[in-house]
């Protein structure tokens, strides 16, 4: 048995997926870790512990096959951040994207022309997200553990490093930290001006392509061939096939995101859309909001009165159904969590507005998922003002399972969805990659044509756009309100 091996390396499990040389995945295994929040806003994950998770993973596999892989491709989560010593020891625990105690030094930098011509050049919105951000954190509040580490790495570089002694970055995952230059593909210098630090504290840059064998690890054969890959964003785009013009990638788990590829970057200073990079010739552009699955599972869970199962799910959804669009008046802004884009406040709230005699729980419940809705066609009509007209919409992730919501969202995007089965996009892209280094392919899979396709209902669509402008108008009104109750 032939296959190449996708490994994506997540914050909640490292997941490995099998594929064929044709493209097929045909087998998993996965892993589960934890992360610890010592303070408020912190958010820390054992680089050993992923380490660990990551070689299971590759075990797993080759016991249900019976055959060692021919080669074995990483995808990563983006903005994760470890300082090493010079052997490639953590000498804290790692900082990953959902971090947040950078997010003052975010604010500030960019309200600025410096941060604002760093976004343009780095393609990475200024967040508390962003590696970036994240040293100026360190250098300013832990400045012992600035000056003792030997690098400031990823947790794929980490992993890389334990594999071949080695520190290197991939173009894809350097272009998400806010010190890369996405155009020149080197460092880029105003950021490390800015962070205090040089490039010799970085990881060497390479391409997504990149590959090397005779890995560290003893139960694999020295031939296996170990691609560097790239971010998981980009590689789920890949692994969603929407790298077409005119094809984007929208996905809904407990985040959302929207993604489109480009032969440029499509930099949106008002929406800090990102775009970050696939391979020398495709950047992924696009933006995440934080409030996807979470906020209909905060709703069934601690509002409707339901523990979060696939029964009482389906109990809501069918409630949803029988509430006509536009909720009978009532809006939600989902911003349970704050929000990324295209508004970057994490000092937003959620917020009901239009509330009345006659609402009911159902009301309330399509609100929910049509705020949802609302949030994911904000990104989109950001990332559209620079990109091709988008024409469709591939869609992935755990939402895909409920009919209304799939319909809720092309009614309110607009736009034909078709849904693929590719919970496991970025470890499929991944694997693409392997593939096609190893000349298994020479193109990357296209979609074909027998998908499950949504179209928009015009009816729907007309109402939706009406309350889509009074949506945008609340957050404008509240906004000021909504930070005087957050630092309240």
């Amino acid at each position: 048995m032939e296959y190449v091996l996708g490994i994506d390396i997540g914050t909640g499990s490292t997941k490995a997926i099998a594929v064929d040389l044709k493209g097929n995945s045909f087998a998993d295994s996965q892993q589960y870790y934890s992360f610890s929040a010592p303070k408020p806003g912190y958010h820390e994950q054992d680089p050993e512990q992923i380490w660990h998770a990551f070689t299971e993973s590759i075990k797993g596999i080759i016991a249900k096959t019976g055959a060692q892989p021919l080669a074995i491709s990483l995808s990563s989560a983006m903005h994760s951040f470890v300082a090493v010593d010079n052997n490639g020891n953590a000498l804290a625990p790692m900082i990953t994207w959902a971090d947040n105690r950078s997010a003052e030094i975010a604010v500030e930098l960019r309200g600025t022309e410096l941060g604002m011509s760093i976004y343009k050049a780095t393609g990475t919105p200024i967040h508390s997200m962003s590696p970036l951000c994240k040293l100026i954190w360190l250098r300013e509040n832990d400045p012992a553990l600035f000056h003792k580490a030997h690098k400031f790495i990823s947790i794929k570089e980490f992993i890389w490093h334990k594999l071949f002694n080695e520190f290197a970055i991939d173009y894809s995952i350097a272009s998400s930290t806010g010190l890369f230059n996405i155009t020149k593909f080197e460092w880029h210098n105003d950021a490390l001006r800015l962070a205090e630090i040089t490039a010799d504290v970085l990881s060497k840059p390479v391409s997504t392509d990149y590959s090397k064998t005779d890995s560290s690890l003893d139960f694999l054969d020295k031939n296996t061939r170990f691609v560097i890959g790239a971010s998981d964003g980009c590689l789920a785009n890949l692994g969603s096939m929407a790298t077409e013009p005119g094809i984007a990638a929208m996905t809904i788990g407990t985040s959302g995101a929207v993604r489109v590829a480009s032969s440029k970057p499509l930099p949106n200073a008002e929406a800090m859309t990102f775009s970050y990079i696939l391979d020398k010739n495709t950047y992924i552009c696009g933006g995440p909001i934080n409030n996807g699955g979470v906020a209909m599972q905060w709703w069934v869970k601690n509002t409707a009165g339901l523990s979060a199962t696939e029964k009482h799910y389906e109990q809501v959804f069918n409630q949803i159904a029988e509430v006509p669009a536009g909720s009978n008046g009532l809006i939600f802004l989902p911003y349970l969590t704050g929000e990324r884009a295209p508004i970057w406040d994490s000092e937003s709230c959620g917020n009901f507005f239009g509330v009345r005699l006659q609402h009911t729980q159902a009301d309330f419940s399509r609100a929910v998922l049509e705020g949802i809705c609302f949030a994911m066609r904000d990104v989109l009509d950001a990332v559209q003002q620079n990109s091709e007209p988008i024409m469709q919409i591939n869609i992935s992730g755990g939402f895909t399972k409920s009919e209304v919501w799939v319909q809720t969202l092309a009614d309110i995007t607009g736009k034909k969805l078709a849904i693929l089965q590719a919970d496991d996009a970025s470890a499929v892209g991944a694997a693409f990659i392997a593939l096609k280094v190893i000349g298994a392919i020479k193109d990357y899979p296209k979609v074909s044509d027998d998908l499950i396709v949504y179209q928009p209902n015009p009816a729907n669509t007309d109402i939706y756009n009406k309350t889509f402008s009074i949506y945008k108008q609340l957050y404008t009104d509240l906004k000021a309100t909504m930070h005087k109750v957050y630092k309240a």
